[in-house]
């Protein structure tokens, strides 16, 4: 858990009473619940065990209270329901008095008498008869809870969505019967494609890691898969990393189920209809589900088949805590619930060639002629034909890449992708290389417009800016932003229409007409009919960057920007703009992500870097991060890595890569070898435990099991 997300602490008086009241009722005898104030209490299985929101690890348990017998028949498990917590909160298992103030939680159990001898609180009310929290979420809350070293509170709050009682008041519609078994389609390009719809339409539960040869089929295909498990009397459940993915599968399902069949949980539905949609599928009207992240918890009755779409997407990685991962929570629910699984992507992650490489997965890919048909032609273009072009090597686009964009413009669109957005994001000294820093604050010097330069940290105007190693007053674009590719792309070709795509407005789809697209990665629209040739400019930015996954991840935009290119059969091209020899760059050149995924586990094996091993990283004030790794009850083969400075921007201001180092916070990195990271999580959720109970004096030290970047 993070301490950045914790809700709120609870007092120091609380802390001492929980400790008194968990040593007396260990010593105590079980006794028919009886409340404060001597309510009537419900005649059967008056005791309700409640999981209370508030997310802070040292009340991450149930909470025993009395049922009152007017909210009897509303009070069953999975409910909704209000409960006094606070200052009357006495016990880790009753509530004391009829003090503390209101708190929203979840009935998850209905009992007969409870382990609390003295009197029990009663529930104040039952927000809404509507069974929200089913056994098998609670499962998988808690799995995942301990997955990831958080509390079920916080893992519930994401996988139950906010309450709309207008939507609650709305009958879901009656379920559809299920399907015919779809035929393969273009599931007939992969060698065990057809037998894997079989499986699935035969009610089996194969599990594949899905290589996708590239174009714009790949959500038909997942829509097929949805459909043969569906045929089979099961649900399925599909993750997508955003919005515009999640467009597509929606698409496609409904092309072949039909409209009503399915539901879509994105946020941009809006609460009440996400709501809605999330109700149809708990109640069992709908057994199909595509969305992004939140929806890997969707309660999918009789769930078949899980899916994931480019688990090598950072969206997939939840930002609240505890920060769980989509591919780690289909995974144990694919565990849980003996469910078929399919991780699929047009590239292949570290964590995707594991599953293979251990037998847990079976590949599903094409055959290499079919893959040579589908992809584009590759050619690179490196640091030496650069330098023999000064013109070239300035605006970043060779003669090769000139000639393949008027060349393909006479047939379709172009894509040109750009690793930053904006007009020129960072600048060196033209002579040594030299970053550009600010002599006042020494943040990075940015253009801000064509003529003129300022500090990125302060705002502090440097017109006047020499460099401090060559005195040199000549400056050069590190990475140029799109909004100057556009610039000089529109000179260059005056009559070709330019449009940009990136964070702030994203495209969804462009015509098949003649354009220039200048787009940020991830951020790429799709072609009508695919585009002519795309230019991958400024590879060594993205290969170079100090991450672990830099070359994974390079690869992975790389390809996606490529896929959107029509086949080489079709006359497709792409270059890309980096050295010919590293990785990345020769795994794009024979479409051959797996491969590349194979050798970078074979290192990671080597080096005990996950996936291999298990990692958590803990972060804070240098003495607060000593004492809490030395107070954690590690397992016996741990490795303490670190501690080193940890860089964080200034208060108040958006995070950038290059953002100031903070002094007063590190980071200490803790591995394991497989087979030990449960235990790594149960010791530093005890660990974290004890600090929250001391109370907000405690230093923040920040705890994430997986950190995404450990560069």
């Amino acid at each position: 858990m993070s301490s950045g997300d914790e809700r709120e602490q609870g007092t120091e008086g609380e802390q001492l009473a929980l400790i008194r009241e968990t040593v007396r009722e260990a010593k105590a005898p079980r006794a028919k619940p009886r409340t404060w104030r001597g309510a009537a209490l419900a005649e059967r299985l008056p005791v309700a065990r409640v999981v209370v929101n508030k997310g802070v690890l040292h009340l991450d348990q149930f909470f025993d209270y009395a049922v009152p017998a007017e909210l009897d028949a509303d009070a069953q498990p999975g409910v909704r329901v209000r409960v006094r917590f606070g200052a009357g909160a006495r016990s880790v298992r009753g509530g004391r008095r009829e003090g503390g103030r209101l708190i929203d939680g979840f009935l998850v159990e209905r009992r007969a008498t409870s382990d609390y001898a003295g009197p029990l609180a009663a529930l104040a009310d039952v927000v809404s008869p509507e069974r929200v929290l089913s056994d098998e979420l609670l499962r998988l809350a808690r799995a995942v809870a301990d997955r990831y070293a958080g509390s079920l509170a916080d893992v519930l709050q994401l996988a139950v969505p906010p309450r709309s009682a207008r939507a609650e008041g709305r009958p879901s519609p009656e379920p559809a019967p299920p399907p015919p078994a779809p035929d393969p389609g273009t599931w007939e390009r992969y060698e065990t494609g057809p037998a894997f719809l079989e499986a699935l339409a035969a009610g089996g539960a194969p599990r594949a890691v899905w290589s996708a040869l590239p174009g714009p089929h790949w959500a038909a295909e997942l829509a097929r898969a949805v459909a043969a498990t569906l045929a089979s009397g099961r649900g399925a459940l599909v993750v997508v990393p955003d919005g515009r993915a999640s467009a597509r599968v929606d698409t496609a399902l409904t092309e072949i189920l039909g409209e009503g069949s399915h539901a879509l949980l994105t946020a941009e539905a809006g609460p009440e209809k996400r709501y809605r949609e999330w109700l149809a599928v708990r109640r069992g009207s709908v057994r199909a589900v595509v969305g992004t992240r939140a929806a890997m918890f969707a309660p999918v009755r009789d769930l078949g088949l899980v899916a994931l779409w480019d688990d090598g997407d950072g969206s997939h990685s939840e930002q609240h805590a505890p920060q769980p991962h989509a591919r780690e929570v289909l995974l144990l629910r694919a565990r849980q619930d003996r469910t078929a699984f399919l991780l699929g992507g047009t590239g292949c992650t570290v964590e995707a060639a594991q599953l293979v490489a251990t037998g847990w997965a079976a590949p599903l890919a094409a055959p290499r002629e079919q893959v040579r048909a589908a992809a584009p032609l590759v050619r690179t273009v490196g640091d030496a034909e650069l330098a023999r072009d000064e013109a070239a090597r300035a605006a970043r686009l060779p003669s090769l890449a000139w000639q393949t964009v008027r060349d393909a413009l006479a047939s379709g669109p172009v894509l040109v992708q750009v690793p930053r957005r904006g007009y020129v994001p960072r600048l060196a000294c033209e002579r040594c290389r030299t970053p550009a820093r600010c002599a006042r604050c020494a943040g990075p010097v940015e253009a801000a417009g064509a003529h003129e330069l300022r500090c990125a940290w302060c705002g502090r105007a440097a017109q006047d800016w020499h460099c401090p190693e060559c005195g040199s007053p000549r400056l050069r674009a590190r990475v140029v932003g799109a909004g100057r590719t556009a610039e000089e792309l529109g000179r260059a070709f005056p009559a070709v229409p330019v449009r940009t795509s990136g964070r702030d407005h994203v495209l969804d789809a462009v015509p098949g007409r003649p354009a220039l697209v200048v787009s940020t990665p991830g951020a790429e629209p799709v072609a009508e009919g695919g585009y002519a040739a795309a230019l991958l400019l400024d590879g060594w930015a993205m290969v170079s960057r100090p991450d672990l996954r830099a070359g994974e991840e390079a690869l992975r935009r790389w390809l996606q920007a490529a896929s959107l290119v029509r086949g080489q059969t079709e006359g497709g091209r792409v270059v890309v703009v980096a050295e010919p020899t590293l990785r990345p760059v020769q795994a794009l050149v024979r479409w051959d992500p797996v491969g590349h995924a194979r050798r970078e586990l074979a290192e990671r094996a080597e080096l005990g870097f996950p996936p291999v091993s298990r990692m958590a990283s803990v972060t804070g004030p240098p003495e607060a991060v000593a004492a809490f790794v030395a107070s954690t009850r590690l397992p016996g083969d741990a490795e303490v890595l670190g501690p080193v400075p940890v860089r964080s921007a200034p208060r108040g201001a958006p995070r950038r890569g290059d953002a100031p180092p903070d002094e007063r916070w590190e980071r200490v990195l803790l591995r394991v070898p497989p087979g030990s990271g449960a235990a790594l999580a149960a010791a530093l959720k005890e660990a974290q435990a004890a600090r929250l109970a001391r109370g907000a004096a405690a230093p923040a030290v920040r705890v994430r099991i997986d950190p995404p970047d450990i560069g």
